[in-house]
């Protein structure tokens, strides 16, 4: 019996633990999961700060919310009659239930918020210059994909939140010129939000944007390795060249232990937070009793408060430029001084510009969270 499982991890893992840094490098070489990594790393890219571990942090997130997705979608059904009552279910009958769709809710509002982070981390270390142009976009690409993930979401509780925040949403599409009634149309199946706006949600929310999402992952993954991995000081020719700086040292167990520990403390902290606070759930959606006021998701609160002054001009035009804008930076900024620092004075305006447009939409996003009130009128006080 020993012989015959001997034989079958051998079958399964060629090189087996790695003893020394020769074996370390054929284990990720042969590995294929491993294989993603180069098989050896700078040391400057080790260090917390070079990407206060966004991506691996996105990642592990991303397989939560799967996991957690699938098993809440054998006690989900996707019907304005049973939908809301799928949610009290997995409070009081379903196994776990109660902590799996806390994991799930608090674990989607984090993505958003992590993912965000890592693109303000990876463009003000210049990580979107050349030869990274391709991957940058990938990563705008990634971005919207996990607020659209994050919306379609939003709806399958089908309760008063969910109802009207989508319904907001699909009026804010809806300001398209020329398109957005069409889009409208065949986002919700139909002109208001109901059983065919529920079923395409789902669809989308379970088949075909998670198809995308990791498709893109998979590609943004391979451009870093291939664009020769994280971009660090030693990029920039200005910056003075060390010994340190050309030593490069095993994936194995270097970032590969880094890459653990920063996925169990993430597991744990949502774990956490997924037990002491309950995801909400409001009173069974109703078509005839509208809230006052009805807002988006908090994500969208941003897009939803400069629509509040121009349909078009704030709901339309300035998110629609800032996603091209920044699918076109790398195409237009390719010097390469201060790439891989933090605030570089050769990148100073570059990265003044992009805080700038980032604390815009930080400001009047928490306007419409906490200080927008009936009626949509201003509040002073935080409601």
């Amino acid at each position: 019996m020993r012989e015959l499982v001997k034989h079958v991890r051998a079958s399964l893992f060629r090189v087996g633990w790695p003893k020394d840094e020769r074996a370390a490098v054929k284990a990720m070489v042969s590995s294929i999961t491993l294989h993603i990594h180069s098989p050896k790393v700078r040391p400057a890219s080790l260090r917390f700060r070079a990407t206060w571990a966004l991506g691996v942090i996105a990642v592990v997130l991303a397989g939560m919310l799967t996991a957690t997705g699938v098993y809440l979608m054998f006690y989900y059904y996707p019907h304005p009659d049973v939908a809301w009552r799928s949610m009290k279910d997995l409070a009081f009958v379903v196994p776990f239930g109660v902590i799996t769709r806390n994991l799930h809710r608090w674990g989607a509002h984090a993505m958003v918020a992590i993912v965000t982070l890592h693109m303000l981390r990876v463009f003000l270390s210049g990580g979107y210059k050349p030869p990274r142009e391709a991957n940058w976009v990938a990563g705008v690409g990634l971005w919207v994909l996990t607020l659209a993930l994050s919306f379609t979401g939003y709806l399958l509780p089908w309760d008063q939140l969910a109802y009207w925040a989508v319904t907001v949403g699909a009026n804010m599409a809806g300001a398209i010129p020329w398109l957005g009634q069409p889009l409208r149309v065949l986002l919700l199946g139909d002109m208001t939000v109901g059983e065919a706006a529920l079923l395409r949600f789902y669809v989308l929310h379970c088949v075909l944007l998670p198809l995308l999402l990791f498709g893109i992952v998979g590609f943004h993954l391979f451009r870093v390795r291939k664009d020769g991995g994280l971009v660090t000081s030693e990029h920039d020719p200005a910056s003075d060249r060390t010994k340190e700086g050309h030593r490069l040292l095993p994936s194995w167990p270097h970032l590969v232990y880094r890459e653990l520990i920063v996925g169990l403390l993430t597991t744990a902290v949502l774990l956490l937070l997924a037990l002491v606070a309950n995801a909400p759930l409001e009173p069974l959606a109703d078509p005839s009793r509208t809230p006052n006021p009805a807002k988006a998701p908090w994500y969208f609160l941003g897009i939803q408060e400069l629509a509040h002054w121009s349909a078009f001009w704030g709901g339309v035009f300035v998110p629609a430029i800032t996603v091209l804008g920044l699918c076109a930076v790398p195409f237009f900024d390719r010097h390469m001084d201060g790439v891989g620092r933090y605030f570089p004075r050769e990148r100073r305006v570059a990265s003044g510009l992009f805080l700038a447009l980032m604390t815009f939409f930080a400001v009047v996003t928490v306007i419409g969270t906490l200080f927008r009130g009936p009626a949509w009128a201003l509040m002073w006080w935080p409601n």
